[in-house]
C-alpha cells in the first residue's frame, strides 16, 4: 500500500478533474434537474460530491483539484466546497449548457495545460460511491506510471453478478503493477451475455475513472474528434465557453477513450458504486432486522427487504416486501425493487406533461438563500423566502406578476423602484408588476419573509435582472 509521504511525493504533479455536471433522473424524486443526486446526501451523511472532493484530497493539492459543473448548479457546487476547504471555489468551472463528458473535460484542460502542459490528469465522477480506503490511493498510484508513458489508464471493477446496467472492459495481456492490455470496451450486454461475461473472468465493469496525461489525451482528440480539435484550438481566440451550444453532445468514452491507441486497465482495489438506481442506494444502506433500509420519519409495519425513505411527513408502510417508497413533500415513488431501472420512464412521462416536478423541489436553493413553496393556484402563489447574513437578490421587475411581502423574522433591506426601507417583524410592502425592486439582508440573523404573488403568469423566467452580485447575467431566467 502506499504510504501518505509516498502518495504526496506521486501526486505532487497531477490534477482531478471531478465531474458534477449531471441532471439526476433515476433517483427522481429526491433527484431533481436543480439539485441532482451528487448533491445530495443519500443517507445521511455528506453529499456525494464532497466524499469524492474529499478523497481526492487525501493525494492531490486543493489547488489542482478542478470540479466542472454547470450554470444552474454552480453557487450550490461553490457553497458545498467552501465548507471544505475555500481553496477550492477556484477550481470550479461552469459549463453554459451541458454537452456530455468531452466538452467538461476539455473545459477543465484548459485551465490545466496552461499551468503545466504535460500534467497526468485523473477523472472522477462525482456520483459514485467509492470505499474510502488505501486501495483507492494504492490503485492510482498504479496507474500513474503508465500514464507517464502515454496510456489512458481505466480501473476495472470486478464483477459479481451478471450486471446489465454497466458497459464492461475486455482485459488483454498482462502488464507492470497487476495492470492490463484494454481489449476492448463493451457497452451494456443483455443479461445473457452478461453472464458470459461474468464467467469468462476476463471482464470488468468500466467504472468511469481514468488517468492520462494531458498532452496524450489532447493528441487522440485532435486524431479523433477534428470538430472538437478545431473548437479546442480556437480558444486563444474566443473562450471554450462561448462555443459551448455549437458544439456536438457526445461523451468521452465514446469519443475519445474507445478510440486511443495505447490503454490500460487495472482492477479496482476498491469497492465501488454507481449508485445508478434505487436499488442500488437500498444495497448501499444500512437494515434493520427485517432487512429494511430506512431513512427519515417511517414506520414500517410487517415490511421486509424494501427501502422506505422519508423527506416530507410521516410514511407509514404495512406489508411491503422487496419494495422501493421515497416520500418528499411534492411527490412519492412507488416501485418494486426490480423496477428501479424503469424511474427514468417515470422522468420521461412527467416531463412529456410538463410537470416541474422534475426540475425542483419545493425548497429551491439559490445563492442568495433559498426559497419554499408553500402553496399555489390559479393566479396565485405562496412562498416562504430565507436570506442569511449578507445574502442580496438580484435588482429585478417582473412583467406578469404583483407581490407581497411580509417580514416573519429578522430585518431586510427592501428597494422599490428608487426608494430603500428597511423592514422588520410584521411590516410589509407591495410590489407592483413591472417594478425595479430588490431584497437584501444587512443584519446578523437570517431574514424569512412570506411573499404572495398574484398575476396571470408566475413562472421562475418571469424576471429581469438589472444587477447582480453573484455575477449572473442580467437576463430572463430562474429564480431572483
Amino acid at each position: 500500500m502506499t504510504k501518505p509521504a509516498e502518495a504526496s511525493e506521486l501526486f505532487a504533479h497531477c490534477h482531478a478533474v471531478v465531474l458534477a455536471g449531471g441532471s439526476g433522473t433515476r433517483l427522481w424524486p429526491l433527484s431533481r434537474t436543480l439539485l441532482p443526486k451528487q448533491l445530495l446526501s443519500l443517507d445521511g451523511g455528506e453529499s456525494l460530491l464532497k466524499r469524492t472532493v474529499n478523497r481526492a484530497l487525501d493525494v492531490f493539492d486543493p489547488r489542482r483539484v478542478w470540479v466542472v459543473t454547470n450554470e444552474e448548479h454552480v453557487f450550490e457546487v461553490r457553497s458545498q466546497l467552501r465548507e471544505i476547504n475555500p481553496a477550492l471555489e477556484k477550481g470550479v468551472l461552469a459549463e453554459p449548457v451541458g454537452r456530455n463528458t468531452l466538452p467538461a473535460i476539455l473545459l477543465a484542460l484548459d485551465a490545466i495545460v496552461a499551468d503545466d502542459p504535460e500534467a497526468l490528469v485523473a477523472v472522477f465522477p462525482s456520483d459514485h460511491m467509492v470505499d474510502s480506503n488505501g486501495g483507492w490511493v494504492e490503485s492510482l498510484g498504479k496507474a500513474l506510471p503508465l500514464a507517464r508513458e502515454g496510456r489512458l489508464v481505466t480501473f476495472g471493477i470486478a464483477p459479481d453478478k451478471p450486471e446489465t446496467g454497466y458497459g464492461y472492459i475486455r482485459r488483454g495481456a498482462p502488464l507492470a503493477s497487476g495492470a492490463f492490455d484494454v481489449r476492448s470496451f463493451v457497452e451494456k450486454p443483455d443479461l445473457a451475455t452478461a453472464k458470459l461475461y461474468l464467467e469468462s473472468g476476463e471482464y470488468y465493469w468500466n467504472s468511469g475513472m481514468f488517468v492520462f496525461s494531458a498532452e496524450a489525451f489532447l493528441e487522440a482528440v485532435r486524431a479523433h474528434q477534428p470538430v472538437f480539435w478545431d473548437w479546442w484550438e480556437r480558444r486563444a481566440e474566443a473562450p471554450l465557453c462561448s462555443g459551448y451550444h455549437s458544439i456536438p453532445d457526445i461523451s468521452v468514452d465514446y469519443a475519445v477513450v474507445e478510440k486511443m491507441d495505447s490503454q490500460a486497465v487495472i482492477e479496482a482495489a476498491f469497492g465501488w458504486d454507481d449508485l445508478g438506481n434505487w436499488e442500488a442506494i437500498y444495497r448501499m444502506g444500512g437494515k434493520d432486522q427485517c432487512g429494511n433500509a430506512l431513512q427519515g420519519d417511517v414506520l414500517a409495519l410487517d415490511c421486509k427487504d424494501s427501502l422506505l425513505i422519508s423527506r416530507g411527513g410521516k410514511l407509514a408502510c404495512v406489508g411491503l416486501e422487496n419494495m422501493i417508497v421515497v416520500q418528499t413533500r411534492d411527490a412519492t415513488l412507488v416501485c418494486p425493487k426490480s423496477e428501479s431501472q424503469k424511474v427514468k420512464d417515470v422522468v420521461g412521462a412527467l416531463k412529456k406533461q410538463g410537470s416541474e416536478l422534475i426540475n425542483a423541489h419545493v425548497t429551491v436553493r439559490r445563492p442568495w438563500g433559498s426559497y419554499t413553496v408553500l402553496e399555489e393556484g390559479p393566479h396565485y402563489k405562496i412562498k416562504r423566502i430565507e436570506v442569511p447574513a449578507g445574502g442580496k437578490l438580484s435588482l429585478q421587475m417582473h412583467h406578469h406578476r404583483s407581490e407581497h411581502w411580509v417580514v416573519v423574522s429578522g430585518t431586510a433591506l427592501v428597494q422599490v423602484g428608487e426608494k430603500e426601507t428597511l423592514l422588520t417583524e410584521n411590516q410589509s410592502v407591495d410590489i407592483p408588476k413591472a417594478t425595479v425592486h430588490r431584497l437584501s439582508n444587512p443584519g446578523k440573523v437570517t431574514v424569512e419573509i412570506i411573499e404572495i404573488q398574484t398575476g396571470p403568469y408566475l413562472e421562475e423566467d418571469d424576471i429581469v435582472r438589472f444587477e447582480d452580485v453573484y455575477g449572473r447575467n442580467a437576463k430572463s431566467g430562474p429564480a431572483s
